[in-house]
């Protein structure tokens, strides 16, 4: 699996809405922009954008229901954005201890 930092995906669920739908969709198992926008202070071609988005980066799908479309959570694609964010955060994690050992050994060999 590859770490790499994905930018239109992490700006594409960078984004609050988005992130939202994300959640309705893994608690509802799927949804219609109309649907969903039911559940959102925004309007259903506002809904409809940020489906867009969310599929262009793969982490929905949408298939034909009626005149609408269905959109589905990619759970893989979702697991493995998970895993890069993981990485990322594992990463300033060791940073962060790198910083704090430094500061210490500055704050000791000043006594």
């Amino acid at each position: 699996m590859s770490t790499a930092i994905d930018d239109e995906l992490w700006s594409a669920v960078g984004d609050p809405t988005r992130r939202r739908l994300l959640d309705l969709l893994l608690a509802d198992g799927g949804g219609t922009a109309t649907s969903l926008s039911d559940q959102l202070p925004v309007t259903r071609q506002a809904v409809a954008k940020h489906l867009g988005v969310l599929d262009r980066v793969g982490l929905v799908h949408a298939t034909a229901a009626g005149r609408e479309r269905r959109y589905t959570v990619d759970e893989a694609r979702l697991a493995r954005a998970v895993a890069q964010l993981a990485s990322v955060g594992d990463a300033w994690d060791a940073r962060m201890q790198r910083i704090k050992r430094i500061a210490e050994a500055i704050e000791r060999s000043k006594d």
